[in-house]
C-alpha cells in the first residue's frame, strides 16, 4: 500500500486535480495530473457507480493501486495523479491494467527519465 502522504484522499484536493490538471485516457483509465509543490507525487483512484456494485467498485480499485504502488519508485516527484477507471478494466488481466498504467504515465510525463 502507498504511504498515507503519497495518497489523495480529500474531495478538494481530486477536484483541483480535475480543474487544474491535464489529463490522458487510454480504454482502460483515464489520468489527470497537476502539479502539487512538495518533493512527492500523491496518487487517486476513482471508479464510477456505472462500473458496478460496491464489491466491484473496491477490486477494481485494489487492482490499479497495486500496480501503482508497484510503479510508485518510478514515477516522477511532484505531482497529484488521479487514475479513473473505465468500463473495459473489468475484463481486463493484471498485465493489461500494467500497460494501461504504464502507457499513461509515459503520456502524461510522470515517469522519471
Amino acid at each position: 500500500m502507498l504511504p498515507q502522504d503519497h495518497r489523495l484522499t480529500r474531495a478538494a484536493d481530486f477536484r483541483r486535480v480535475y480543474a487544474e490538471g491535464q489529463s490522458w485516457s487510454n480504454r482502460l483509465l483515464v489520468l489527470y495530473k497537476a502539479p502539487n509543490g512538495t518533493a512527492y507525487s500523491r496518487f487517486g483512484f476513482s471508479v464510477s457507480r456505472r462500473i458496478g456494485q460496491a464489491v466491484v467498485r473496491n477490486r477494481t480499485k485494489r487492482r490499479i493501486r497495486e500496480v501503482v504502488r508497484l510503479m510508485y519508485e518510478q514515477a516522477s516527484s511532484g505531482y497529484d495523479v488521479v487514475l479513473i477507471a473505465r468500463q473495459g478494466i473489468l475484463r481486463a488481466e493484471h498485465g493489461a491494467i500494467e500497460q494501461s498504467v504504464l502507457h499513461l504515465f509515459r503520456l502524461a510525463g510522470v515517469l522519471r527519465d
